[in-house]
């Protein structure tokens, strides 16, 4: 079974991802966190956001893992909270928009999603990793709901209007990429966390996949 979901950043993907993924025994695959592998690893060999060339060998040989506590292995070393961090949000954007990079990592995706049941959340993934998934979501929230969620995660490193202004980019870049652009898609159940719980929206989600079933 495939569940995927798309949505903006900081739409809540990621936190429901991994609720849904111990609730209904499911490999949690956060694809976004894949490109952050590859910008992290960038920026560990100082390689710049402008030599497509080099990120894209980087990704031919690149080895990300994860595991049932949804933590996320860059070459063997725990990268959850590094890749998190402002330096590697700054650069993911622009990374993920590079054609050849973006068809090498979705390979990589639907390895890892392989003769697995997973959820799997990103910008493309109902559109283009997984369009056979057999649940599709696609989160949302207004613009600053999601930056006060973000600035909440981060507000020891960046100010809200700075995290406001990046995550402005950042849909912009999402929605305008040529290859994998965050789409609305009409087969997608649109949720709007905006005044939702997590356990709300995780309910909302489970009941979908439940009845399903």
């Amino acid at each position: 079974m495939i569940v995927a979901i798309d949505g903006p950043c900081a739409s809540g993907k990621g936190t429901i991802a991994s609720i849904l993924s111990k609730r209904l025994n499911l490999v949690n695959i956060d694809t976004g966190a894949t490109y952050r592998c590859i910008a992290l690893k960038c920026i560990n060999e100082k390689i710049n956001i402008d030599e497509e060339d080099k990120i894209v060998e980087i990704s031919n040989n690149i080895d990300i893992k994860f595991d049932e506590n949804n933590n996320v292995f860059l070459d063997g070393v725990n990268v959850t909270k590094r890749i998190r961090d402002v330096d590697v949000t700054q650069i993911v954007s622009p990374i993920s928009s590079i054609i050849k990079l973006r068809e090498n990592m979705v390979n990589l995706q639907r390895k890892l999603a392989e003769n697995k049941n997973v959820i799997m959340e990103g910008r493309d993934i109902t559109t283009v990793v997984v369009p056979n998934a057999d649940f599709k979501f696609y989160l949302d929230a207004n613009l600053e709901t999601r930056a006060k969620r973000r600035y909440e995660q981060n507000k020891d490193k960046s100010t809200y209007e700075e995290v406001l202004e990046s995550i402005k980019k950042r849909d912009y870049n999402d929605t305008h990429k040529k290859v994998g652009a965050l789409t609305r898609t009409k087969d997608q159940i649109y949720i709007d966390t905006t005044n939702l719980t997590i356990d709300e929206v995780a309910k909302k989600i489970e009941n979908v996949i439940k009845g399903s079933v």
